[in-house]
């Protein structure tokens, strides 16, 4: 992927790159001038692993959207010299921050360092989101604006049909039947239950034993959400468009999906529920969704 390809992405989302300088569209300030932002701390933690092709371009136009975002890079030693890029960004931004850690040690414990650091850092809104354009910077907002209303924030690729581009017809499966086995297991109403695009509240991350997390990749995200939902909190999802990785390769591998696999059978729901639950196969889904404690507004205790 080139530098041309980089400033077609941005060009995606309102954001045009000319001489290394990025300005936005008209159309994109009018919109992003419409959405009322909570005036606390918001974070973006972004994991990198060889993504010196993206990196300084994604970071650079969530600050364009985002003035006001803090964003921490943890980097696992990227051969590719992403954390230098990285490091050298945060020279020039205060609102940069980056984690530079010895080796590849998984996406799961990247994402636990990163919240550790926003914890400590007082920031109010946690995000997280993919370092390759997967995740589009524009729809940030969409998912911030709910935010104040629920404890934590999904962008969904499932809700209301599918919304992902580049990936084959045998992943796209793979992927949307790993969610309804982990929403018929786990008893959840949830369409997205691996996705990796989302913002937490602190209090979220605040009461889950963040050392005590042991899986990582989709796994990762299911453990989080299963803690969340059973500590209480209210959980929104949101629609999003997906999009395959322009260069390099996905990091999956059959060690992810078999994790993810036995650690749904870990946390399932009793028995009975789970045959209570089967009605659904042949019912509206979306029913059980609307219905369910954990996709109601949060109780009003403060912002």
């Amino acid at each position: 992927m080139g530098y041309r390809d980089i400033n077609q992405n941005l060009a995606e989302i309102g954001v045009k790159e000319v001489a290394g300088e990025c300005f936005f569209s008209p159309a994109l300030v009018d919109y992003y001038n419409m959405v009322e932002m909570p005036s606390k701390k918001a974070m973006v933690i972004i994991p990198t692993y060889n993504e010196k092709e993206t990196i300084e371009h994604l970071v650079r136009a969530i600050l364009i959207l985002h003035p006001d975002f803090y964003i921490t890079v943890v980097d696992d030693n990227s051969p590719d010299g992403t954390g230098e890029i990285a490091a050298q960004m945060a020279q020039t931004y205060p609102h940069i921050h980056v984690i530079h850690r010895a080796q590849k040690s998984g996406l799961g414990t990247a994402y636990v360092a990163g919240f550790k650091y926003a914890l400590a850092a007082g920031a109010d809104y946690i995000f997280e989101m993919d370092a390759d354009f997967s995740h589009d910077p524009a729809s940030l907002a969409d998912i911030f604006q709910p935010i104040d209303e629920y404890d934590l924030v999904l962008g969904s690729r499932y809700l209301n049909g599918v919304r992902v581009e580049g990936w084959r017809f045998r992943r796209l499966l793979l992927s949307k039947f790993a969610n309804i086995y982990a929403s018929y297991v786990m008893v959840l109403p949830i369409w997205d239950f691996t996705g990796g695009f989302r913002c937490y509240r602190r209090e979220v991350l605040e009461s889950i034993q963040l050392d005590r997390i042991s899986s990582d990749g989709y796994a990762f995200q299911i453990e989080m959400l299963y803690y969340a939902c059973r500590n209480g909190f209210h959980v929104k999802e949101v629609p999003i468009m997906f999009r395959e990785r322009a260069h390099g390769y996905s990091k999956i591998s059959r060690h992810v999906v078999r994790e993810a696999f036995w650690l749904v059978l870990r946390f399932h729901a009793p028995m009975r529920e789970i045959f209570n639950h089967l009605r659904y196969l042949s019912q509206d889904y979306d029913d059980f969704v609307a219905s369910h404690p954990v996709t109601q507004k949060r109780p009003a205790r403060g912002l």
